[in-house]
């Protein structure tokens, strides 16, 4: 009879600590030791990350691992909110002759994002007031990554030469309208590839993104004579506008490097009055001849975007990390590098929300590995530096959810029992 008692005895304490243990696993995901850089929180230390729901619940020095149902060992790898590119072409389909506008140039966000640590991506210009509809139907609500818009004032979109021309199809008044039916998905406007010695465009985008309270995003260039860039960026943009192709040299606009070598200044002093300098890499608006005497110089990006789309992902561009890496090896620091893609765009775009790994923020997270070694890095045109830091994406979360992971440190091993 007692070992009978002693036996149910020991049965009961051992479901107890059974259902302790259970209990005890509060987090869905534990990211352990990883080198944790959040602008916002003002982290740039060794930390962990606890997960639960999809959500940001913990961000401690030292969180015990059996209180999460997965670890991920992050040692020797950063971990950063999941990466914001604010400047890709993502309403992709089968339209003919319609460039990045429902077309076979953009290209379908999940299998171009997740691999760089990118969660969110934005959309600039695909689509107008009138076909925000289908780009919304089709690629936002069909993407896990979360697609977000700068409506083009070009109600038709992005469809390129003679339809970006027509300034009777640039309404500000609709595209606000548009703009403010869909808060938050839609978080600018843009003007791009318009050719004609006329400031009208720029009124109207700049109208359209007053009416809506949402920053407007500049693709300026390609006149005859050239519209002068020191009157745009110090009398036609507000501050929170963004001036992206920064450090680009092309036909019909002003370079921010002129022909000696120097920043002018009408470029810092814009930046001081809040105007924002995105690269917008893509397949023809980065070149080292300017990006290297600019950094030098102090003259910095606000946002590292990458411009994605079939013309620039398997050119000098490659992807978003391709771009940062660049910028680390020109010496910008690491982690200003990572906030000018987390926290620095989600302001801009006024969605602070994201960028960040606040307790009960949505949990999108990538652990990057910065290599070293030796590495070349090429520009829209053909030039190469050497660098001797490249980022890697190891794992990507979205909502919690792995969506990427390199070398499987999320997975446990085959054999294992």
């Amino acid at each position: 009879m007692k070992n009978m008692l002693k036996k149910r005895n020991w049965a009961i304490i051992l479901m107890l600590a059974a259902t302790i243990s259970l209990t005890a696993q509060d987090y869905d995901i534990l990211v352990k030791g990883g080198h944790v850089i959040d602008t916002k929180n003002n982290l740039d230390q060794i930390m962990d990350v606890a997960i639960k729901d999809g959500k940001i619940a913990k961000v401690d020095s030292k969180i015990p691992e059996n209180q999460a149902k997965t670890v991920i060992d992050a040692k020797g790898f950063i971990v950063a909110p999941g990466l914001l590119d604010i400047h890709g072409h993502n309403f992709f389909g089968t339209e003919e002759d319609a460039y990045l506008s429902n077309s076979f140039s953009a290209l379908p966000p999940d299998g171009f994002t997740f691999r760089s640590g990118v969660t969110t991506i934005v959309d600039v210009g695909g689509a107008g007031w009138k076909n925000f509809k289908t780009f919304k139907a089709q690629t936002i609500d069909n993407s896990k990554t979360r697609v977000l818009s700068f409506l083009n004032i070009i109600g038709s979109g992005m469809k390129g030469g003679a339809i970006e021309q027509n300034i009777e199809d640039m309404n500000p008044k609709l595209t606000a309208y548009v703009a403010s039916q869909n808060k938050g998905t839609i978080v600018g406007v843009k003007l791009a590839h318009y050719s004609g010695f006329d400031w009208e465009p720029v009124n109207r985008v700049v109208a359209a993104g007053t009416m809506a309270d949402i920053p407007v995003m500049i693709d300026f260039g390609g006149s005859e004579p050239e519209l002068s860039l020191e009157t745009l960026l110090m009398e036609k943009l507000r501050p929170g506008d963004i001036f992206t192709h920064a450090y680009a040299h092309v036909k019909g606009r002003t370079p921010v490097v002129d022909e000696s070598g120097k920043v002018r200044k009408y470029v810092f002093d814009a930046q001081k009055r809040g105007i924002i300098f995105d690269v917008g890499h893509g397949g023809g608006s980065f070149v080292f001849e300017q990006a290297i005497p600019a950094i030098k110089q102090g003259f910095l990006p606000n946002s590292i975007s990458t411009d994605l789309h079939t013309g620039s992902m398997n050119g000098g561009m490659k992807d978003i990390l391709n771009i940062m890496s660049k910028f680390i090896n020109m010496g910008m620091p690491v982690k200003q590098v990572i906030e000018t893609a987390t926290w620095n765009p989600a302001q801009y775009i006024k969605r602070t929300d994201l960028g960040h790994l606040t307790v009960g923020a949505v949990a999108d997270l990538t652990i990057l590995n910065l290599r070293k070694g030796n590495f070349g890095f090429i520009d829209t045109q053909g030039k190469k530096m050497m660098g001797d830091q490249k980022l890697e994406c190891e794992l990507t979360l979205r909502e919690g959810d792995v969506v990427w992971d390199l070398n499987g440190i999320s997975r446990p091993m085959w054999n294992a029992k």
